[in-house]
Parts: C-alpha cells; sequence; structure tokens
C-alpha cells in the first residue's frame, strides 16, 4: 500500500518578511494573490489537510482546496517567542539561540526542541501512511522540513540546511514507514523565490 503526500508550504506573509516567529498574521496581498493563481495547478487528493494557522488556512482556501480540511501537525512550538523577530530574540538572548541552534534537544524558549517537532511530523506522517490514496497538506514550512529529515533518514542539524520558500509543494511517496522524495517546485505561474529567510530558515553556526 503506497501512500502519496504533498505538503505545500504556505503563501508569503508580513511574518516571513520580518523573519518572525509566526504570530498568526494573514497572508499579504502577494501571497494572496500568487496562491489564488495557483489554484486549480494540484492534483485531485482522497484527503486534503491544513495546518491551523492564518496563513495556512489562507493559503488552502486561496488554492481552492475544500472548505473543513483536516488538521495537519501546527508550526513549531516555540514558547516565550512566538511573536518575536529571531533579531530581537537574538540580542536578548544569544546563549539561547546558540543553543537551540546547536542542539536538536535544546528548547530554550520553553516550547518544543527539534527532535520533538521530527518526532511529532513524523507521527503524523505514519499516520497518514495508514490509509492508501492521495493526501494534499498545507502546512508550515517547518514541517515540510522536518519531513524531510525523516524522509532522507539525515540527522536533525541538516534540518537547518533545508529551504523552503513560500507556495512549493514537495511530494512524499511511502509504504511501510518508508518514503522516497520529490523536490519542493514551485506552484503558480509566478511563484515567490527564496527570500532572506524566517526565524525557521536561520543559519546552523556549525
Amino acid at each position: 500500500m503506497t501512500t502519496r503526500t504533498m505538503l505545500i508550504s504556505p503563501g508569503i506573509s508580513p511574518a516571513l518578511r520580518q523573519a518572525r516567529f509566526d504570530a498568526g498574521c494573514s497572508l499579504d496581498p502577494t501571497g494572496l494573490r500568487q496562491a489564488r493563481a495557483a489554484a486549480g495547478s494540484l492534483p485531485p487528493a482522497d484527503r486534503v489537510f491544513a495546518s491551523p494557522s492564518m496563513r495556512c488556512q489562507e493559503t488552502a482556501a486561496e488554492l481552492g482546496l475544500p472548505a473543513g480540511a483536516l488538521p495537519a501537525p501546527a508550526g513549531w512550538r516555540v514558547g516565550r517567542w512566538h511573536g518575536r523577530t529571531l533579531e530581537e530574540v537574538t540580542a536578548d538572548e544569544p546563549d539561547a539561540v546558540t543553543s537551540w541552534l546547536a542542539d536538536p534537544g535544546s528548547a530554550p524558549h520553553g516550547g518544543e526542541s527539534l527532535l520533538e517537532l521530527v518526532d511529532r511530523v513524523v507521527a503524523w506522517l505514519d499516520e497518514v501512511a495508514d490509509a492508501p490514496g492521495r493526501v494534499v497538506a498545507v502546512v508550515e514550512p517547518e514541517v515540510v522540513r522536518a519531513a524531510v529529515v525523516h524522509a532522507l533518514g539525515a540527522p536533525p542539524q541538516a534540518f537547518w540546511r533545508i529551504d523552503v520558500p513560500p507556495l512549493v509543494a514537495t511530494e512524499f511517496s511511502g509504504r511501510g514507514g518508508r518514503w522516497s522524495l520529490r523536490a519542493g517546485r514551485p506552484l503558480g505561474p509566478d511563484a515567490p523565490a527564496p527570500g532572506p529567510g524566517s526565524p525557521h530558515t536561520a543559519a546552523s553556526p556549525a
């Protein structure tokens, strides 16, 4: 039994432009326009999921995905850093940021560690794989990156080397807990190019 899962990153938003840990903001006008332009470009799906954040819900709606999508994994739980920019956090807690980037088991913000994020995403992928057919899910970029790390059998630190631009589709096919990967492709005629990075695309100091 093979499951095909397409993970779509949300359109561009003010939080992404500001390198801000998402505070629930909506897509900006460019993000809305680009997601709307990509509607109709997705394959038919047996099941549709979306992360609970505003930008994922709006992206799913603009892509024309059915309302009432099933819940997909939420973004990284970053505790007291939620809503702040990476620059602000680095200025106030430089040692904590260094620990967060260097140690996959570290959670100095009081949320979940990178290892916990990956484990949560893997558990969802395994659950999705219990049923055959095609899955389409609009999820946060860090969820895509965690899934890629797992699919490739890469060490957790590889997470920091993966860039997931807005509005790209990354496809996984799996059977028996083993996943193959098709690298992300832009959706729509004028999909955004990779930007300078969000807090979840920060470069590792290693």
